[in-house]
């Protein structure tokens, strides 16, 4: 007689990038997030993030009832198991490692699980969506993918450009990930991933985690349930059911001057105001649906609306992301 195991379902968020407090962490504690990939990186140096590592471990002190530090799949059981979630470090930019091949390892020792190569911009090391001129990954950006497989740090290539992806899923000797994109088939914002390459990415191993940010969503801040499910189900079907999870880029209470931080950094004096803003830059509203995490709920009875097995929908809610950790992430 076989033994009988326990299926686990997990709920993992696979990027926020928010004004973090004790609230906003309750609110995700509510949506019962085993797990949470947040951006502590922009356009920091190593110095700089060094000091967003301190201010983390302060919230990992003050709010220990409701947060962990993780840094292996271990830890997201470990918070399942004690009603807390984990909170995995990532970086949106390489800078933190500036133009020392090194630094991957410490950056790593210090925590940080996913490294995008570019934001938006050309880097030492790949092509960014907003570069009229797509290059690919560049010979440092070789070397550090090498690195980045060898201790541990998965490749994000969300604001990356089209070449620069297809050279990083080849490169890289383990799957990478696309934390926060969708098709350009459903809206062609400028860092969303066309079918091949959504197929490219699923054929590797590696997981796409389908975003709520407006910006980046058909009609935006109204965007329906429907319509977002009905893409995640075109969307299985390019590159597997397996290879989707979520990555909503949440950026709960930001004040409108971080649009500023995120898209201008310190590399231009003129203003950059980016894709679908104003000459005024401010943080878009949420879907009425996902106002927050707890929107995890409707898009759990959205997904199943829209065709896909309890087994499908657990798994675009944080199984599969749970799987992707188990593999690369120990």
């Amino acid at each position: 007689m076989h033994e009988v195991v326990e299926l686990k379902n997990y709920r993992i968020d696979n990027l926020q990038y928010c004004n973090w407090s004790k609230d906003i962490f309750k609110l995700n504690h509510e949506a019962a997030l085993d797990a949470i990939h947040v951006t502590i990186a922009y356009h920091e140096d190593f110095d700089e993030v060094q000091k967003n590592i301190k201010e983390w471990e302060g919230y990992f002190n003050d709010f220990s009832e409701l947060i962990i530090h993780g840094k292996s799949y271990l830890d997201i059981e470990k918070a399942k198991l004690e009603n807390k979630t984990a909170v995995f470090f990532g970086f949106q930019n390489c800078s933190p490692i500036e133009d020392d091949i090194n630094l991957v390892e410490a950056v790593h020792q210090m925590g940080a699980v996913f490294m995008q190569l570019t934001y938006n911009n050309q880097s030492l090391l790949a092509t960014g969506c907003y570069e009229e001129v797509d290059s690919g990954v560049t010979r440092m950006g070789r070397e550090v993918i090498r690195e980045m497989n060898r201790v541990g740090v998965i490749v994000d290539m969300s604001h990356s450009a089209e070449k620069s992806t297809f050279d990083a899923i080849n490169f890289s000797e383990k799957p990478i990930a696309i934390t926060h994109a969708n098709p350009t088939f459903w809206h062609a914002a400028k860092r969303n991933k066309s079918n091949d390459l959504l197929k490219a990415l699923g054929d590797s191993g590696g997981m796409l985690g389908l975003s709520l940010y407006p910006h980046h969503l058909l009609d935006g801040t109204n965007c329906t349930l429907d319509s977002f499910c009905l893409m995640a189900a075109k969307t299985a079907e390019i590159m597997g059911t397996e290879n989707i999870g979520i990555g909503s880029d949440l950026c709960l209470e930001q004040p409108d001057a971080v649009v500023d931080w995120m898209r201008n950094g310190t590399w231009t004096r003129a203003k950059d105001f980016g894709e679908g803003s104003a000459s005024n830059p401010s943080f878009p509203k949420q879907p009425s649906w996902f106002q927050d995490a707890r929107g995890f709920s409707n898009l759990a009875k959205g997904l199943k609306e829209v065709g896909f097995s309890d087994n499908e929908a657990q798994g675009i809610l944080g199984n599969n992301w749970f799987n992707f950790y188990k593999d690369y992430i120990n």
